[in-house]
């Protein structure tokens, strides 16, 4: 059978754009679970290496540096069949994702805390307040305003990272661009890919855009960020 001619693989990959779309949905679904599951993970593993002493700091450096040091697509295969965390392959991705990005996190969130001035705690503490409450009312929300640009680059990466998820067989937006033309409907390999980079694109650039205007809004008036 003779390829399909050049016009038709745009129109196979608009004929198709709902199923791309499914798998952005996925792709936004992944991303937004495994940053709060960083969140969630990296920003206490941030004060504990700040503020924290003894095994428990050991313990959480040590983790960190495995997961840093550790390749991805590694830690997705492990968890998944290796360890068998879930017959879930988002559920597994989520995991993996979550918490690689805990250990860059934590180093995002290391470096906030480190930068409020050490004088700031020790007035709080002045007026009263005890060490957590000092570092809750009085660090926490300075270190949050001015890790926003290292959490953008994070969110960054993590959004692109989701497409090695294909190794376990999630259908992600890679992986639903790649199933269209292994399929052998279609000769239009190139166009896929080309949406499939324009649609990451187009997710990357809104959500740059977007922590910018949430940068610019909660910076601290007169103060150096992060």
């Amino acid at each position: 059978m003779p390829p399909l001619p050049l016009q038709s693989d745009w129109a196979f990959v608009v004929g198709n754009l709902d199923l791309l779309l499914v798998g952005t949905g996925v792709t936004v679904a992944l991303t937004a679970a495994s940053i709060l599951l960083g969140f969630l993970l990296g920003f206490p593993a941030g004060a504990v290496e700040v503020y924290g002493r003894g095994p428990l700091k050991r313990a959480v450096e040590t983790a960190g540096v495995v997961l840093r040091g550790t390749p991805l697509l590694v830690i997705i295969i492990l968890l998944f069949f290796g360890l068998s965390v879930s017959s879930s392959a988002f559920v597994t991705a989520t995991i993996a994702l979550g918490l690689r990005s805990a250990a860059y996190q934590s180093q995002i969130f290391r470096g906030a805390l480190q930068s409020v001035d050490e004088g700031q705690l020790e007035a709080a503490r002045a007026v009263g307040m005890g060490r957590l409450q000092a570092i809750r009312s009085v660090v926490v929300p300075q270190a949050l305003r001015r890790s926003v640009p290292g959490f953008q680059n994070e969110f960054t990466i993590v959004l692109k990272d989701t497409s090695i998820a294909i190794v376990i067989g999630l259908g992600e937006l890679l992986t639903v661009g790649q199933n269209l033309y292994q399929g052998g409907q279609s000769t239009a390999a190139l166009e896929i890919f080309l949406t499939v980079s324009l649609i990451y694109f187009v997710l990357t650039f809104v959500t740059n855009r977007s922590l910018d205007y949430v940068d610019d809004h909660f910076s601290i008036p007169g103060g150096e960020r992060a």
